[in-house]
């Protein structure tokens, strides 16, 4: 949490420099919450993305009357579930894979070839491609390891997978260059989590999905941007996002999007994918931020 300058610079409030909060003493939920009421904030900058943080905590800021940069509890929490944020979107005309909620002891009626995937686990932990039905229980069993319901939709024939960022701008809504990932037919139809995350030598977390190898950005003039664009448009407004957004596709054969999922996060480091997408389109990751930050303050209730 931080302050804005008349100047438009950053900085932490007595109290809340880091290392004063490193040897703080503990306090109840009560104080901290006088403490922050206390501060007379202009704004918050969430970079809290377990479920806590993209919940409970920004709600306590919105009976603090304090305005944050990002999407609303309500809208983490429905985008974190992926059977529900599919719902919300296909109502709004946008292709959906067909699928189907499971729990232990329910048996999938979707025809392989299929993808099993947790319902709210992140960075594709637990999903799997099925293409056998005697395949089901083992990739059933990868997914419930990391949430109490699996999410078992028809596979989406490549095609190609991309990410689609939307910022809003003097109330629009401004989609960004597509980004593309590494997939293939034949050796890997679907991205795991090694696509996304691994370790180094020493044991230190590395984004693999910046490795060039794995991840471009899309010219502007490729067939599928406005195709992609439009379907995001679509998804942005449908799930009531705000600030900025982030929407995972997969184009088949035919070249027709599909809505696989919502990511409603930025961090705003440079490596940040809504980060990369706008500074590909001209906007560099400052004025990103301060765009972001001047919708959150000016929409202050």
């Amino acid at each position: 949490m931080a302050y804005v300058t008349p100047d438009r610079r950053w900085r932490f409030p007595a109290g809340l420099r880091p290392e004063a909060i490193r040897s703080a003493s503990p306090m109840s939920l009560a104080e901290a919450v006088r403490h922050l009421a206390a501060l007379d904030l202009d704004a918050m900058v969430p970079q809290m993305f377990c479920v806590p943080g993209m919940t409970h905590y920004r709600a306590l800021f919105d009976v603090l009357g304090v305005p944050y940069v990002g999407n609303a509890p309500d809208v983490m929490a429905l985008t974190a579930h992926k059977a529900r944020a599919k719902a919300v979107v296909a109502g709004a005309g946008v292709g959906v894979p067909h699928g189907e909620l499971l729990r232990r002891g329910e048996r999938p009626a979707v025809d392989p070839p299929a993808v099993v995937k947790p319902v709210d686990a992140d960075n594709s932990l637990g999903v799997a491609l099925v293409r056998d039905r005697a395949d089901y229980d083992r990739a059933l069993e990868a997914a419930y390891a990391h949430a109490d319901a699996a999410l078992v939709e028809t596979f989406v024939e490549l095609g190609r997978e991309v990410r689609c960022g939307v910022v809003v701008r003097d109330g629009r809504l401004v989609c960004l260059p597509l980004e593309e990932y590494a997939v293939d037919r034949d050796r890997r139809p679907v991205r795991g989590h090694d696509d996304k995350l691994t370790r180094d030598g020493a044991g230190e977390l590395r984004l693999m999905a910046k490795d060039p190898a794995k991840a471009w950005i899309v010219d502007r003039d490729d067939p599928i941007t406005e195709a992609v664009w439009e379907v995001a448009r679509r998804c942005h407004v449908a799930l009531g996002c705000r600030h900025y957004s982030l929407f995972d596709l997969r184009i088949d054969p035919s070249g027709r999007p599909w809505f696989l999922e919502a990511g409603l996060y930025c961090s705003f480091a440079r490596q940040s994918v809504i980060s990369v997408m706008a500074q590909a389109s001209g906007l560099p990751t400052d004025a990103l931020f301060d765009l972001a930050l001047t919708n959150a303050i000016e929409g202050r209730p």
